[in-house]
């Protein structure tokens, strides 16, 4: 008898042991079309609160402006961004049409379910293409992806949100979906949550600068307020280990109303997020891409190598040795440059000649370096290998950083 109670002692330990380690939560939040210039003058108190935990950051959308990655500031073409890590050059969402995604390029939600597959995901949001166009619910292309919970769809239900021309039934959709993702997260605490406010960005479009956007603004951060209070409720009675991440898609034009392009304000953006363990990149112009490997980070999350050899983006969140690579193709070499963030850390480049990855298959890179990150560059010679792209990957011992010449 006493084997037997001892046994299931140590069970109950190791469960809760289990329990606790795997208690990592993530709540990402997108604000349509808030530019960076406006979130930073308007009275946000809930904002402020999480903030003031973790930090505030002024962050960019659109990749590099005349590279290869260059991406629209476009709202479809940024969540697509955020969701997978990499650059429209990559995820091939161009528009709010949404005409044909590479689901090649893993969402977060997939990349979650297939390393754990207990793991519980949900979405609350103000456009169905969301789940059903872009994280590609349901579809075969995704491995029949889909969200454990959802609480979107609600713009084509014009008997219980009768459209009008100020577009106030958005701000009521708006209402009906930050106050779901609270019940469900107070009383279901999911793994991995999205929650997307609309109503902000369509006070851009009709109004431009004007005080209805900053009424926008406002009316926003009462509803992420409501997902705040069903976190820390969380964290006190669970004891869970939740990190909150909110940003916008995209900034505007200088008289408020447009946005798609590559100006300074369309491309100035911002995160905030209670996590108290954000790194010197944070306060280095993070960008969008970033915000998948930071959530990654938090989790403990494995994905395959060819995955995170993929991604664009990098971390804010804990240890990171470097970012910003770059490399560029002179008289038959390849001129490498990052920025290096940590001392006496080695790292490894290597080089693909295709991109077999686009459509589902895998490169073959080859190891051509070891490198001494601190030194910030290096020259790799071809030796007469032709290719029409050159996929460069540095690994550090906090993950990869890629970069393609084409």
């Amino acid at each position: 008898m006493k084997g037997i109670l001892f046994a299931a002692f140590i069970a109950l330990f190791i469960n809760q042991g289990y329990a606790q380690k795997n208690s990592k939560k993530v709540l990402f939040v997108i604000v349509d079309g808030i530019p960076a210039d406006v979130i930073d003058t308007v009275a946000t108190p809930n904002l402020d609160k999480i903030s003031a935990i973790g930090g505030f950051t002024v962050a960019s959308m659109g990749g590099e402006v005349g590279g290869y990655s260059e991406t629209p500031t476009i709202s479809a073409v940024g969540y697509n961004s955020l969701i997978t890590g990499v650059w429209a050059n990559k995820h091939n969402v161009w528009g709010n049409g949404i005409e044909a995604p590479n689901y090649n390029y893993w969402t977060i939600f997939r990349m979650l379910k297939e390393a754990d597959p207990t793991k519980k995901s949900a979405i609350f949001s103000t456009w169905l293409d969301n789940r059903t166009k872009l994280v590609g619910a349901n579809l075969v292309q995704t491995g029949n992806y889909n969200f454990d919970y959802f609480f979107d769809g609600m713009e084509l239900d014009t008997l219980n949100f009768p459209h009008d021309e100020d577009r106030m039934y958005i701000h009521h959709i708006d209402e009906a979906v930050s106050k779901e993702a609270a019940r469900y997260i107070q009383d279901e605490g999911p793994d991995l949550s999205w929650m997307y406010l609309e109503y902000s960005d369509d006070m851009g479009h009709t109004f431009g600068n004007s005080p209805q956007m900053i009424e926008g603004v406002k009316k926003a951060d009462v509803q992420i307020g409501r997902v705040w209070d069903a976190i820390q409720y969380r964290q006190k009675k669970y004891k869970e280990d939740w990190l909150i991440v909110i940003t916008t898609d995209h900034g505007r034009t200088e008289d408020g109303f447009g946005h798609g392009g590559h100006s300074e304000r369309e491309r100035a953006t911002w995160i905030v997020t209670n996590s108290k363990n954000t790194n010197i990149h944070f306060r280095q112009t993070p960008t969008m891409v970033d915000i998948l490997p930071s959530i990654v980070h938090h989790m403990d999350l494995r994905i395959p190598k060819k995955i995170a050899m993929e991604l664009d983006g990098t971390p804010f969140i804990g240890t990171v040795d470097a970012t910003n690579l770059k490399a560029e193709l002179k008289n038959g070499e390849i001129s490498l440059t990052w920025k290096p963030l940590s001392k006496e850390q080695k790292g490894r480049v290597w080089i693909a000649t295709t991109n077999s990855f686009k459509t589902g298959g895998l490169d073959n890179y080859w190891l051509v370096a070891d490198v001494l990150l601190e030194k910030g560059g290096m020259t790799i010679p071809l030796n007469n290998i032709e290719s029409d792209i050159y996929k460069v990957v540095l690994e550090t011992p906090s993950g990869y950083l890629n970069y393609w010449v084409i």
